[in-house]
């Protein structure tokens, strides 16, 4: 269907795997997937949740880098000005910080913390994917039209292909969730689904 952005040339082309994958897992914290937290009951958050442990399964098993992160501050004062009011009380070692048990395997993931919504802001994720020898980026996470959105966008402009599978990201609002995803699509990634993820990963195993 045509509209303006098609009109003008945006989503013209696919980006496409490059030679070496890594996944990104975003804020997959207990305050934002577990229902004893006051942010922590959204059924699309869950759901994104058990899609990413099944990725994360088979690139673990290939042996790709996993960074995953939460976000967490010293105190209220140390927290940015957000417009969130629980975020300001995800204080480093509360239960809120602990990574959700579906995706977290504390033998292999490289563990970061950040202040910002992206992943890439300040953290030395993207050195951790250099030395790694990456040059795509699956990213994954919650919530998508601000944390996901926010490491797309710092993924893209570190020079990383980026690769977003829709039902791994997780949002409040399952408007803001395609519209967001329809947007990063059509300027700086490339959005599908688990199984088409889990599809390049397998025929690289085989070919390998």
């Amino acid at each position: 269907m045509s509209d303006t952005f098609t009109d003008m040339g945006y989503g013209d082309t696919r980006i496409g795997f490059g030679r070496r994958c890594g996944v990104v897992v975003v804020d997959f914290q207990r305050s934002l997937t577990d229902p004893a937290f006051p942010m922590g009951s959204c059924q699309a958050i869950s759901d994104a949740v058990d899609r990413t442990a099944e990725v994360l399964a088979v690139a673990r098993a290939q042996g790709l880098p996993v960074a995953t992160c939460y976000t967490a501050y010293s105190s209220p004062r140390d927290a940015l000005r957000w417009k969130i009011a629980d975020v300001v009380n995800w204080i480093h070692g509360s239960e809120g910080c602990e990574l959700e048990p579906r995706i977290y395997d504390k033998d292999y993931d490289t563990v970061f913390v950040k202040r910002a919504p992206s992943i890439f802001f300040e953290t030395g994720v993207n050195g951790f994917f250099v030395q790694e020898g990456v040059d795509t980026v699956i990213v994954t996470g919650c919530v998508t039209s601000g944390c996901v959105r926010a490491s797309v966008i710092d993924a893209f402009s570190h020079g990383f292909r980026v690769m977003v599978p829709e039902d791994c990201c997780g949002d409040y609002s399952a408007q803001a969730h395609a519209n967001n995803l329809a947007d990063i699509g059509r300027r700086y990634c490339d959005v599908m689904t688990s199984v088409e993820v889990l599809a390049h990963l397998q025929a690289n195993a085989r070919a390998a």
